[in-house]
């Protein structure tokens, strides 16, 4: 399958009692952001840029699960910032899988190694690993030398110890497509279950203008993009994908991945600033929706983000006969594990059958700067993991 049965089983549970009560606008996933500090000063990242009066402000544990139990959403992707540098990520992540919560902990991968052993294995939780080219590429996106490295042996190490892990790629106008294709043919070497990819989105705060792409120049690129990534374990849906290849149209469903950080909830979405809002009931009634999308603000017409038009594809706007079936073919012909799970099978924790000693091609990985050997010691001889 393409995600852990439990994950697509609440998730559809959730959908279906929603729609039985006849409520229009619920969230799917609650993007909690616990802080905005950052290691890395991304060029495409307007959260350090927006953010910057407030920059050392965060959440308690307590203030984030308040706002998670007023959202309600099954899904919790803890992000930022960057979440490896909140201090009580640990106590926070088991708070949230205890409540029956599932996460994604969206990550640079700088920290992985220091904070994994903080963690535990389960078919509820991904490490989902920000990656937007090898490592030349990738390390002049983040604009430090160094940290494609440091999270590959991230991703090793999670993977040697039983963790799920899926990688985020934005796909910019410079994006060689070529090369994110063979990143994805390495990251399933290792062993990744899962890809994400999403079109750039010009944040205001981001000065660099020219990076980004206009609504025709994503849909060119993403017919390209379907044809060479396709045959990995996308875990961006079949109807989101159509709609960024220009085959479908779709309106944006903003409060369908809504975002709480230390300011309140952010309205009216991930990406546009226009309030803060003290509750979520807040959140979706003082937000006038009918006032933002393409043809309505200027900020939305080229946006073709995930976090505005994914909710709006699996919530099925603008549905057509057989979107059902699409999903869940989608859906069951999917494979986690990568090469792992090709070989021995995905097990029933949802740990891909890693055993940590995967490689890339010739046990390396291949970058702008040269091949970097892989470590093959992060598993002592007693079978426990390092923790670097």
């Amino acid at each position: 399958m393409r995600f852990p049965l439990k994950l697509t089983a609440n998730l559809t549970k959730y959908i279906a009692s929603k729609r039985f009560h006849g409520e229009k606008r619920f969230p799917l996933v609650m993007m909690l952001e616990p802080l905005h500090a950052c290691n890395l000063t991304c060029t495409g990242c307007g959260r350090i840029r927006e953010y910057k009066s407030t920059i050392n402000e965060m959440l308690t544990v307590e203030q984030c699960l308040a706002a998670m139990e007023d959202c309600g959403a099954p899904v919790v992707s803890i992000c930022g910032g960057e979440p490896t540098i909140y201090p009580e990520l640990g106590r926070l992540v088991r708070e949230v899988l205890d409540r029956g919560r599932h996460i994604y902990l969206c990550t640079n991968g700088m920290f992985i190694r220091k904070r994994l052993h903080e963690f535990k294995p389960s078919s509820s939780f991904f490490w989902n690993v920000h990656l937007d080219g090898l490592e030349r590429t990738h390390d002049l996106a983040v604009e430090r030398e160094g940290v494609f490295g440091e999270a590959i042996e991230g991703i090793r190490a999670a993977k040697a110890a039983g963790f799920l892990v899926c990688s985020n790629t934005t796909i910019y106008k410079e994006t060689d497509l070529h090369e994110i294709a063979e990143l994805f043919a390495y990251l399933y070497d290792l062993g990744v279950d899962g890809y994400m990819i999403s079109p750039s989105y010009s944040y205001a705060a981001v000065q660099t203008k020219d990076i980004f792409m206009s609504r025709e120049e994503v849909r060119e690129k993403f017919q390209q993009a379907c044809h060479l990534l396709e045959k990995y374990n996308l875990m961006t849906s079949p109807i989101y994908l159509e709609y960024l290849r220009g085959e479908r149209e779709l309106m944006c469903t903003a409060w369908g991945n809504p975002t709480y950080n230390p300011r309140g909830w952010k309205g009216p979405c991930y990406l546009m600033t226009d309030a803060h809002h003290a509750t979520f009931q807040e959140f979706l009634e003082k937000t006038p929706w009918d006032e933002y999308g393409r043809g309505r603000d200027p900020r939305c017409q080229d946006c073709m983000v995930h976090v505005g038009y994914e909710p709006s594809a699996v919530l099925g706007a603008h549905r057509k006969l057989g979107d059902n079936w699409k999903m869940l073919r989608w859906q069951l012909n999917g494979r986690m594990g990568g090469a792992r799970g090709k070989k021995q099978g995905v097990n029933g924790s949802g740990n891909g059958g890693a055993n940590g000693h995967g490689t890339g091609p010739n046990g390396s990985y291949a970058g702008g700067n040269g091949s970097i050997a892989g470590h093959t010691d992060l598993v002592s001889a007693d079978g426990s993991l390092r923790v670097l």
